[in-house]
């Protein structure tokens, strides 16, 4: 009886232990990715964008910490603009003084016009006296002497005004290039991201293009990874492809393939043998798309790792565990 029931004991036991291997082996084939799709790691890396200030000088204020979201247009940082405003109020008692210039210059045409006026009266009225032999020749010369003195002081007026106008001109330059000046101390972000790093502090000295802040933008996602030679080969830009990260296993996240380097990573540029062709590694960047990742800033950052699916075999349907799956709140 006590053997009996032994045999029957192990005999159970090897009927649950055979039900469990195939109950996992299921699981197993469950999850088994078809063939014509590979899943190489990989580590998400947000576009970095570094902001620097074009004038050189003090930096009085960095107004995000690091982590902090800004938004395209916003004040950053500030440059000491104490001497561009003295400048600039320069710049606009310069075009002040050119304007009264131009209206002096205006007023001395009216008179020298006026004088030539008169200057070409004399000389016709003395002109006929002559013809008529009441004035004498001499008479006529100072006439003539006259009214090219007026038409020269005319054009020497209108050559001042003309300066003058120019002077106007040269004056709001300056004024339009200190104002530029005095808003490029204002530094703004060119796009909006995240702050990964504020690289100096205030009161730091900058030449012209010192670097301040640097930013990520969390639309401007990809993920590299890194393919043997056959399967590289079969995927064109464009291709579909899934990833997964490590830190959200039920988030799929739709990818696309943006670029195939079309040299090896981790071998020489010359092989001789099939087995060391077999080692070739290639260069796969997947980006995902921006709408997708305008609601997922807080989830999705860079650094993070995860699994890429990429489909080398179009004609092969994505299983149904790599449908695109995106949290709803």
């Amino acid at each position: 009886m006590k053997r009996w029931r032994a045999g029957a004991a192990i005999a159970l036991l090897a009927i649950l232990a055979a039900g469990i291997g195939w109950t996992a082996w299921q699981d197993r084939s469950s999850t088994r990715l078809p063939a014509g799709i590979v899943a190489p790691n990989g580590r998400l890396e947000a576009n970095p964008v570094e902001i620097a200030t074009k004038l050189p000088g003090r930096l009085v204020e960095i107004t995000p910490q690091e982590g902090d979201m800004v938004e395209a247009g916003a004040v950053v940082a500030r440059i000491d603009a104490t001497d561009i405003e003295h400048q600039l109020h320069q710049a606009q008692a310069q075009a002040a003084l050119a304007r009264q210039s131009l209206a002096a210059a205006t007023a001395a045409i009216s008179a020298r016009q006026s004088d030539l006026t008169f200057a070409r009266q004399e000389y016709d009225r003395t002109q006929a006296l002559v013809a008529k032999g009441v004035a004498a020749n001499d008479v006529l010369d100072q006439r003539r002497q006259q009214l090219d003195s007026a038409t020269a002081a005319l054009a020497a007026a209108t050559a001042g005004e003309a300066e003058a106008r120019a002077g106007i001109e040269a004056a709001d330059a300056a004024v339009e290039h200190m104002r530029t000046q005095l808003a490029d101390a204002a530094i703004t972000a060119p796009i909006r991201g995240r702050v990964q790093y504020r690289l100096v502090e205030p009161g730091a000295v900058l030449p012209a293009g010192g670097k301040i802040l640097s930013l990520v933008d969390m639309t401007d996602v990809s993920m590299t990874v890194f393919l043997p030679a056959a399967d590289a080969g079969r995927l064109s830009i464009g291709d579909e492809a899934r990833i997964v990260l490590d830190v959200e296993p039920a988030m799929v996240l739709p990818a696309s393939v943006v670029f195939v380097s079309s040299e090896a990573q981790f071998t020489p540029k010359t092989v001789e043998t099939a087995s060391e062709r077999e080692k070739l590694m290639f260069r796969v960047t997947l980006q995902l798309p921006k709408d997708v990742l305008a609601g997922l800033e807080e989830r999705v950052l860079g650094g993070l790792r995860g699994i890429a699916y990429l489909r080398v075999d179009r004609a092969v349907d994505w299983p149904a565990t790599l449908s695109v799956t995106l949290p709803t709140g």
